[in-house]
């Protein structure tokens, strides 16, 4: 079992790495955005993951809010963008 907690953090510990270079080096906001939803994501999975391991759900809380802000997120760097993009044209 514990070599199973390992691997499931050593995977979540590289997604998490290349999300973030994603983030740092995309080449537009769309790119950092969808990213960043990734980055939530995952941050997402591993609570969950942590909270199946160690049975219970102390953190379901924490899950739902930061679902909220990963969904709130996407729909402002949304509107930003299609306001930017009719500004354009």
């Amino acid at each position: 079992m514990t070599w199973l907690i390992v691997v499931i953090s050593v995977v979540f510990a590289v997604s998490a790495l290349l999300t973030l270079w994603r983030i740092i080096t995309g080449p537009s906001i769309l790119d950092r955005a969808v990213a960043s939803d990734v980055l939530l994501t995952l941050v997402i999975c591993a609570l969950g993951a942590e909270m199946a391991i160690n049975h219970h759900t102390r953190t379901l809380p924490v899950l739902l809010i930061v679902a909220a802000v990963g969904v709130f997120g996407s729909i402002s760097i949304a509107r930003f963008v299609a306001r930017k993009d009719n500004v354009d044209r």
